[in-house]
C-alpha cells in the first residue's frame, strides 16, 4: 500500500472528498456566517444581520490575505489585492451604512 520507506500518501490521494472539503472550509465559514445575517434579517433584526454579513465579508478578505492560496479554496476568485479590496470594501461599506440607517 505505501512507499518501502513507510511513508503513507497525501490526503488528497487517500481521500479526496475530504481534501477537497478541508480545502473549502474558510468558504464556508463565510457562508455560514453569511446565512446567519440572512436569517437575522428574516426576522426582523435587519440592522444586525446586515452587519453580521457586512463583517462576514470583511472576515472573507482577512483570511483571502492571510491563508496561503493552496489552502483558501474558492475564496480565490481573482487576484489576491483584487479580492481583498473588494471583500474588505463591500463588507466595510454595508457595516457603515447599515449602522448609519437611522432607526425608526
Amino acid at each position: 500500500m505505501g512507499s518501502a520507506d513507510g511513508a503513507r500518501p497525501p490526503l488528497y490521494t487517500r481521500r479526496p472528498f475530504l481534501a477537497g472539503l478541508i480545502r473549502q472550509l474558510p468558504l464556508l465559514a463565510v457562508l455560514m456566517t453569511v446565512a446567519v445575517g440572512l436569517l437575522l434579517v428574516v426576522f426582523d433584526h435587519w440592522r444586525k444581520g446586515l452587519v453580521v454579513i457586512g463583517l462576514a465579508l470583511v472576515g472573507a478578505a482577512v483570511l483571502r490575505l492571510l491563508v496561503p492560496l493552496r489552502a483558501v479554496g474558492f475564496l480565490a476568485v481573482r487576484s489576491r489585492p483584487i479580492d481583498v479590496v473588494l471583500m474588505g470594501g463591500t463588507g466595510l461599506v454595508l457595516t457603515v451604512i447599515a449602522l448609519a440607517v437611522p432607526a425608526a
